[in-house]
């Protein structure tokens, strides 16, 4: 609940340097509130000091006790995973007045040279840091916040761990003080050395440093995944499936009958905090899920065990794709997924996929017929077997 107030000034310090306006927001405070350096810098003739301790949101509750003008301090840019987020949801943000500077990553790709309109950008304060690595490991130009929960040598193990494809690795600490430090290693060398907890982690696959190109690809061809005897969702079907899933940015995803766990990794890549779950019963499959999973540098968590059965035990999902599995296991989906969420399965057989369109609302053949050279160096059209995709509820 939004507590009133008449005025926050919040001022963004990045070095000594502060613009007019933020310097007598500091000096006409009744309260300055920040970290204790920041404090000690620039607010040494404060009336009155709060120090922001670990817990923010216990600072921001004494905020709301205060009568006076506040001014906050903040390092680097507050609206850049800052502090004005939690402030506009506690007072609202008719009563923040933002002095920014420049941000850490505004700064890091400015003394590398490089640009970072392309970049992806993750924080690991208070977010698990397997999410930021993954998501982090699947772009060509990446930029990690670290924290002294998530070290820069605790990412790059993580780098390491889940196969991350080499990269030029730039930590970038301190910024504007007497400490500050740039230095080049690579994913190892990250992974090995002893860095400021609060740093900027810039990762650069080869030929990305100035290249402003950016890709969204979804139904990787087949040879892309490991799989059994040619058990896998086809490429131009997995396409229409994922976009028929309108996969969330976070949440829950079921791929029941995961087979090679295609699908699953898919939707894995594309929303990197969607928690994604592949079910199959058989060992082996099981073992295709996690390989594949690696091979792509995402997280897909394998549960082995008979549907529907074992889909007690998962959280609810907001999107469920069946793969595999008769008409039972489409309804235990649509028992537990969660209010707005979205249903997709597949059959080859039309008896089933009209069962099943009834009950989601949705129903369309996939045929497709892929080119296929002849000895004479023409092309001849190799018919796959049509699938039958249903989703739903809702278009």
């Amino acid at each position: 609940m939004r507590s009133p107030r008449a005025h926050i000034a919040v001022v963004g310090i990045m070095g000594d340097e502060l613009t007019k306006a933020a310097r007598t927001a500091i000096e006409t405070a009744d309260v300055v509130v920040g970290g204790h350096r920041l404090l000690a810098a620039h607010a040494p003739a404060a009336r009155r000091t709060i120090a922001i301790e670990a817990d923010v949101d216990a600072t921001i509750d004494v905020l709301a006790e205060e009568d006076g003008a506040i001014c906050v301090l903040a390092s680097g840019d507050p609206g850049f995973f800052g502090i004005v987020r939690a402030l506009g949801a506690r007072f609202g943000r008719e009563a923040l007045d933002v002095h920014p500077t420049a941000s850490s990553l505004a700064l890091a790709f400015a003394r590398l040279g490089l640009p970072w309109d392309d970049a992806v950008v993750v924080s690991a304060h208070g977010r698990p840091l397997e999410v930021a690595a993954r998501a982090a490991a699947r772009h060509p130009k990446a930029a990690v916040l670290t924290s002294p929960a998530s070290s820069p040598e605790r990412l790059g193990a993580e780098l390491v761990r889940i196969g991350c494809a080499p990269r030029r690795v730039f930590v970038c600490s301190d910024f504007e003080t007497v400490d500050e430090q740039i230095r080049e290693v690579d994913l190892r060398g990250l992974a090995t050395g002893s860095w400021s907890p609060l740093s900027v982690v810039v990762l650069v696959a080869d030929g990305a440093e100035h290249s402003g190109d950016k890709t969204l690809t979804w139904g990787l061809p087949d040879a892309a995944f490991a799989h059994r005897a040619r058990m896998i969702t086809k490429s131009e079907v997995r396409a229409v499936v994922v976009s028929r899933l309108a996969l969330p940015a976070r949440g829950v995803l079921w791929d029941v009958g995961s087979g090679s766990g295609s699908v699953a990794v898919e939707c894995a890549r594309m929303a990197p905090q969607l928690r994604v779950v592949a079910v199959d019963r058989h060992p082996a499959a099981a073992e295709l899920i996690a390989a594949n999973a690696h091979a792509h540098a995402v997280r897909v968590d394998v549960v082995l065990g008979d549907a529907p059965d074992v889909l007690a035990d998962l959280p609810d999902p907001d999107r469920v794709f069946v793969g595999g599995g008769g008409l039972d296991v489409l309804d235990g989906a649509l028992s537990r997924v969660r209010p707005g969420g979205r249903v997709v399965a597949t059959f080859a057989a039309l008896d089933r996929a009209a069962e099943a369109a009834r009950r989601l609302g949705h129903l369309v053949q996939v045929a497709v017929s892929r080119g296929q050279p002849l000895p004479d160096g023409g092309v001849r059209l190799a018919a796959e077997n049509p699938v039958f995709v249903c989703w739903g509820p809702g278009e």
